[in-house]
């Protein structure tokens, strides 16, 4: 576990960006995001902790637990659904992204696993839209010092933090100055 310096962070599929306590941008006030792709062509991630104000059954009909919460993925194309998961080996097309944890697969078999109750709505995450960069602006941000990066031990641990405070959880994890950075107001003229 550890915090990637602000040198040349190295971020690749399974990090996680968490961003500076006043960042005026509200598509990522106090956001946490898990990087899926990084590639020379782009940076593409889910926001963690960002509720949509939509269930999963206002989505997609086929599922009974209309009730489980959905997450704004980032503002990019939030006409679109993606998902991360625990189950491994059993959705086609899926990518892992570290222990345990998964991007994407087959939408019809997720939905037929969870149907059959060879799988739960536990074991996946859903998220509208998300979060892309182009070529080199992550960087440029990270070194600006919008974002701060930090590699988990293991994603299965972010996997089960309350995603309500996860941002000051991560934050209180990374220890040091983050630490107290994740005691900032959100608006510090009312401190």
């Amino acid at each position: 576990m550890g915090v990637i310096g602000s040198n040349i962070p190295k971020i690749e599929k399974g990090c996680i960006l968490i961003s500076e306590p006043f960042l005026p941008d509200p598509n990522f006030e106090r956001t946490v995001i898990l990087i899926c792709d990084h590639t020379r062509e782009g940076t593409l991630g889910f926001i963690l902790n960002k509720p949509a104000e939509i269930k999963l059954g206002d989505v997609v009909e086929e599922f009974e637990e209309g009730e489980k919460k959905i997450y704004v993925g980032g503002p990019v194309e939030q006409n679109t659904m993606h998902f991360i998961h625990r189950i491994p080996n059993q959705l086609d097309s899926s990518f892992a992204l570290g222990e345990g944890i998964f991007w994407g697969g087959d939408f019809e078999i997720l939905k037929s696993l969870v149907n059959t109750k060879q799988a739960t709505l536990d074991d996946v995450r859903f998220f509208l839209g998300y979060s892309g960069w182009a070529p080199k602006q992550l960087i440029n941000e990270i070194e600006n010092k919008t974002w701060f990066v930090y590699k988990p031990e293991s994603l299965k641990e972010i996997w089960e933090l309350n995603p309500d405070n996860l941002w000051r959880i991560i934050l209180k994890k990374m220890g040091g100055k983050f630490k107290m950075i994740s005691n900032y107001p959100v608006d510090p003229r009312l401190n």
